[in-house]
């Protein structure tokens, strides 16, 4: 009956902790999910095409490309049939100057809140007592300052880097900080191609935990089999992003499609190529807009070779489609996607959306 009772903690505390327990090649994964409804609609496949406040995430080269003295973007997005919220914001200021400088802060936080905590449910003398039931969040959070810059007189190639700030807790039971650095780059080869590159956590990520249980807390995780978490480091290893865009018009309308390819040195079974030590997995991104007003995307990606359920035998493989609309209103933005981010049924059921706004001095 206690092993019941405390379930649910357990189980969030162990999603929460499991990177910092296990194999660090899952650390800090909400880092991985990816920032806006555009980019969500087109499956992440924006590392060559980015020009929004969101390119501080995607490639911060591509803050080069707002045209607009100050933008501001929010995202909000549930998972998990509401458990989750998924939040993001971005400031992108230009600078005066030469070489179309451009200075960024980006704040996201995943947290699942109002979480039950039944450790202390059952008193010393062994009755239940609910009043001794608190609620807690755990929350993952990162701050990003981005500083990006075009080098040459024509202004095709652009340069941009992160330093990143994390900080995920765990109620008041154990918190961790964490430090690391991305850059990468943007190159227009010619007026419809385009070609980017983004080197995250070159630094080598890293989180540093500690916890704080009480001694009565410490025996709760003993009596039902848990182990009891330690102050230790976790490390995110680096993974470059490449990428290109073919664009063009015709008309009233706009075209775009860019192939991404994700590589890391996490190396899973499950991806296109992969070894031990290595992985390469792709991705497809489709946009197609209507005198610049309204704009239809797709995407496909975490294209994977699973095993086949019918027959182990075997392997199939297996892939996420995305959907999404924009619609820009003047210096409005909207954007909206659906995705199957937290869903286990391969079903959309993530809504994402997002707002940017431009603020451009009257004239």
């Amino acid at each position: 009956m206690k092993n019941i009772r405390l379930s649910l903690f357990i189980l969030i505390s162990t999603f929460c902790m499991a990177s910092h327990l296990s194999a660090q090649k899952f650390v800090n994964e909400f880092l991985n999910i990816g920032v806006g409804a555009r980019a969500h609609g087109m499956s992440g496949s924006v590392v060559a095409s980015v020009s929004d406040g969101t390119a501080a995430y995607w490639n911060t080269a591509g803050l080069t490309r707002i045209t607009a003295p100050l933008q501001i973007n929010a995202m909000h997005a549930k998972w998990f049939g509401g458990i989750a919220n998924y939040d993001y914001l971005s400031i992108a200021k230009r600078l005066s100057g030469d070489n179309n400088q451009v200075v960024g802060l980006s704040l996201v936080r995943l947290g699942v809140d109002n979480i039950p905590n039944t450790l202390n449910l059952i008193g010393p003398d062994g009755t239940v007592d609910f009043n001794r039931v608190s609620n807690f969040s755990a929350s993952d959070y990162a701050g990003l300052f981005s500083y990006a810059r075009t080098i040459g007189r024509d202004e095709d190639f652009s340069v941009g880097a992160n330093v990143k700030i994390i900080h995920r807790s765990i109620g008041s039971f154990g918190k961790a900080w964490g430090f690391g650095a991305d850059i990468s780059a943007m190159y227009k080869v010619s007026d419809n191609f385009t070609i980017g590159a983004s080197a995250r956590d070159i630094t080598t990520t890293f989180n540093a935990w500690s916890f704080n249980l009480t001694e009565d807390e410490k025996k709760v995780f003993a009596s039902t089999n848990n182990d009891i978490p330690v102050s230790s480091t976790e490390l995110t290893l680096p993974r470059l992003v490449i990428g290109g865009a073919y664009s063009g018009t015709k008309g009233e309308f706009s075209y775009l499609g860019e192939l991404n390819l994700i590589m890391s040195t996490y190396g899973t079974q499950a991806g296109i190529i992969s070894g031990n030590n290595f992985s390469v997995d792709p991705s497809l991104g489709m946009e197609l807009g209507y005198a610049q007003k309204v704009y239809l995307r797709a995407g496909v990606g975490n294209i994977q070779s699973v095993v086949n359920p019918i027959n182990t035998s075997e392997r199939q493989l297996e892939l996420q489609p995305n959907v999404g609309l924009g619609l820009k209103l003047g210096r409005l933005k909207v954007d909206y996607a659906l995705a199957n981010i937290g869903s286990v049924s391969g079903i959309l059921v993530s809504h994402i959306f997002t707002l940017g706004l431009d603020f451009v001095p009257r004239q």
